[in-house]
């Protein structure tokens, strides 16, 4: 028999890249029978372990790779594992004050480390002593603004692993040690020092060579493309909160206290209003029009539409009468329901939803950034080189001087000027020329994700088609406009999206509807009224023929046709026959055909996945060329067929608007949410699309796809550029001067490459 397991949720502080996650995890599942998956954007782990391991190993693993770890309440506490001994430092209290705590060091650093780079690039401006002004100014950006890089550094070191911040200490120490050296024991300390670039200056005295501009610019680059980070990273969680918070907060308990238990509705003068999480299976509950459903039920007595696009998507609402099933955080619209509780807190449809987006984002914080991937055998091999140089440069012969010349020169040339603004820059100009065009990038994720995609899941309504209902046709024995201004006339004070496209397109086409009398409505099956002296049935086909009134042939035919285009029906009935059909649907948006061929010819196939029926999605489909089409998925189905397909081999992108979407969304290799729908799903998304345009999310793969094309040619270049440039250094044919500048050199070339990115233009 196998033993029993327990999962625990751990809140990890001090991640900063891809390789720390990979640390933490290695250290996790060393342990026997321990699984564990960690999230660097939410700073969690999810920890399946056996009965035996307690929450203080799982603790000790963490902080044995470097981290401070907290078992979060409702985990296993035998132990009262609370791991608090190490100080968590300030910027890693939450995510708002780690981003608040970045944006003040990028602020005042930029400010320090402005007139510092002037100085050093315009000699003209260069007065006595300014080199003094320099140290002074750059000395609290190296150390105070790069103290979040210097800290995971040292972190890391003592465990003896290096990453990313490793390099970054690395270079702006190394720089700023020398010109502290050639400051105080050189000549760069004389008064009336000037400072030039010089490519070529073999016998320029290196002790007169200052790098604080580089020390500090790098550091305030660094600081900007960590600050975009952590912002990414405190949006992540959001997704969750949105799902949580879409229900109830309140609920109207209702207690059977009437004469006639049986009298349900008399039960309603006696309700009670409580939080929602004292709502037990078993229930009672009333919801008024308006309201949302407090959690999943059947439909006790009562009659109302429902508005189910939390869940399905679907813009028509569901009518719901006694027997009919009902699900938490949807909306009644013109009835009021009571309503038996069949599931609550977790097992509700909506917390399984939020349980699948945050499994979803933990599976995809398992990338890792190509540059900590470097970095990782990089950085080991410049210590290395940099001694050995000295070594063999003193073993030669040569002074210790010389030999500490050509050792630094290593170090510099090797600064992560370059690699380290590859990503940062690159993501900063990408998603600024992806705002202007209204294309919101998550972070470099999104972009490694959206690399290989093969197929693209997209939603029907509001994603393809625009979310509202529209006239579409209007039949009628006599003048349309005559029947439509009847039907809008009976319709006018009705919330129900049908009846406002039917008001809508009769207004639209300057009808006046006439007056209407003894008004009467019959909760999902339609109105009747007196108009002009004789009475009119608007309404379902079905509650006119129980009404009395009469098809005639034409009547019939004309529903057929309906039929076969898949459109919602209202008839138009007077004078006891029907005699007119308006016909609803929610129409295709006019860029969707063409934004589906553009995504083929990106070599992605298109797939139709929706909660509506099969012959609504299947006319959709042929209206915009998909051939694949998924119908009636519920949340959950829609999550299953992304993960079939990724399965199979391929890698998926949803694109979806609706909180039903929003696990598909997070469980996708790419998500990308419209902006015109719910904030669940934008929150889940990797790419969100401010217009809510489907050519423009077509757009937002092309641009992910440059942005990532840009970021790999920056890392090539600037690794290539450090292994060429590392033997000359060694062999002394580049002084620390030649060097600084050649590194310069190689940021602004990953800063000109990453520019062109602002070049980037939509598909006409």
């Amino acid at each position: 028999m196998s033993a029993p397991l327990q999962t625990l949720d751990l809140d990890i502080a001090g991640m900063t890249c891809a390789s720390c996650v990979a640390r933490v995890e290695k250290r996790l599942t060393a342990l026997d029978g321990v699984e564990a998956q960690v999230n660097l954007a939410t700073e969690r782990a999810t920890v399946t372990a056996p009965a035996a391991v307690t929450a203080d190993e799982l603790v000790a693993a963490v902080a044995k790779a470097g981290y401070t770890a907290t078992v979060r309440p409702g985990a296993d506490e035998r132990s009262g594992a609370h791991r608090d001994d190490a100080p968590t430092p300030e910027s890693e209290s939450d995510p708002s004050a780690t981003v608040t705590t970045l944006r003040t060091r990028l602020v005042v650093s930029t400010v320090l480390a402005l007139p510092v780079i002037l100085l050093a690039m315009v000699p003209a401006w260069q007065f006595d002593h300014w080199q003094w002004l320099s140290l002074t100014l750059a000395t609290p950006v190296v150390f105070w603004g790069g103290y979040p890089f210097h800290r995971a550094t040292f972190a890391t070191l003592r465990h003896g692993s290096v990453t990313m911040d490793t390099l970054i200490t690395l270079g702006t120490g190394a720089a700023y040690l020398w010109s502290l050296w050639a400051l105080f024991f050189g000549m760069a300390g004389m008064t009336g020092m000037r400072h030039e670039f010089t490519f070529f200056a073999p016998d320029a005295d290196p002790s007169g060579a200052l790098y604080l501009e580089v020390a500090a610019g790098v550091t305030v680059f660094l600081l900007a493309g960590r600050l975009i980070e952590q912002r990414s990273k405190r949006s992540a969680g959001a997704a969750l909160r949105e799902l949580m918070t879409a229900g109830a907060s309140e609920v109207s308990i209702l207690r059977e206290r009437a004469a006639d238990p049986s009298d349900l509705m008399a039960a309603t003068r006696q309700e009670e209003r409580v939080p929602v999480d004292r709502l037990l299976v078993g229930d009672l509950f009333l919801v008024r029009p308006g309201e949302s459903v407090a959690t999943d039920g059947t439909v006790v007595e009562g009659a109302a539409s429902v508005d189910e696009s939390l869940m399905t998507g679907e813009s028509v609402p569901a009518e719901k009468t006694a027997g009919s099933p009902v699900t938490g955080g949807t909306i009644a619209r013109g009835g009021s329901l009571v309503v038996r509780a069949t599931a609550v807190g977790t097992r509700t449809r909506l917390a399984r939803m939020a349980q699948a987006v945050e499994a979803a984002q933990l599976g995809k914080s398992r990338i890792q950034r190509l540059a900590d991937r470097i970095s990782s055998v990089f950085v080991p091999i410049v210590l290395v080189t940099a001694v050995a140089t000295a070594i063999v440069w003193i073993a030669a012969g040569s002074s210790v001087q010389a030999a500490f010349t050509a050792a630094v020169a290593v170090l510099i040339i090797a600064c992560p000027c370059a690699l380290g603004l590859a990503t940062p820059v690159a993501l900063l100009v990408g998603t600024g020329r992806g705002a202007q065009l209204g294309i919101l990038i998550a972070g470099p994720e999104a972009l490694e994700r959206a690399s290989g995609i093969d197929r693209v899941l997209l939603d029907k309504t509001g994603t393809i088609t625009s979310g509202r209902m529209s006239v579409t046709e209007v039949w009628a024995e006599g003048a349309a406009d005559a029947a439509l201004d009847l039907a809008a006339a009976l319709e006018a004070d009705s919330e129900h999206p049908i009846a406002e496209a039917i008001v809508e397109e009769s207004a639209r086409r300057r009808g006046t509807p006439p007056a209407v009398s003894d008004f009467a409505s019959f909760e999902g099956l339609g109105v009747t009224g007196t108009v002009r002296g004789g009475t009119v049935l608007v309404g379902r086909p079905a509650f006119a023929e129980d009404q009395g009134f009469r098809t005639g042939a034409a009547a019939t035919a004309a529903l057929g046709a309906a039929a076969e285009r898949a459109s919602t029906v209202v008839v138009v009935a007077w004078d006891g026959e029907v005699r007119g059909i308006v016909e609803v649907a929610d129409t295709v948006k006019p860029e969707a055909r063409a934004a589906v061929q553009r995504a083929v010819a990106l070599g992605m196939t298109p797939v139709l996945l929706t909660g509506d029926n099969a012959a609504v999605a299947a006319r959709v489909a042929a209206e915009v060329g998909i051939t694949e089409v998924i119908a009636d998925a519920s949340p959950m189905d829609k999550v299953a067929a992304v993960e079939r397909l990724q399965a199979d081999g391929h890698r998926v992108a949803m694109i979806g608007d609706g909180v039903n979407d929003a696990a598909a969304i997070a469980t996708a290799d790419l998500g990308i949410a419209m902006g015109t729908g719910t904030d669940a799903a934008k929150s889940a998304a990797d790419l969100s699309i401010v217009s809510g345009s489907l050519a423009t999310a077509v757009d937002a793969v092309r641009l992910s796809r440059r942005t990532l094309g840009i970021i790999r040619g920056n890392l090539f270049w600037a690794f290539a550029y450090n292994v060429a440039a590392i033997p000359l250094a060694a062999l002394g044919l580049l002084n620390p001067m030649i060097a600084g500048a050649a590194m310069a050199f190689s940021s602004v070339f990953v800063v000109l490459n990453s520019l062109r990115l602002r070049r980037f233009r939509p598909a006409a």
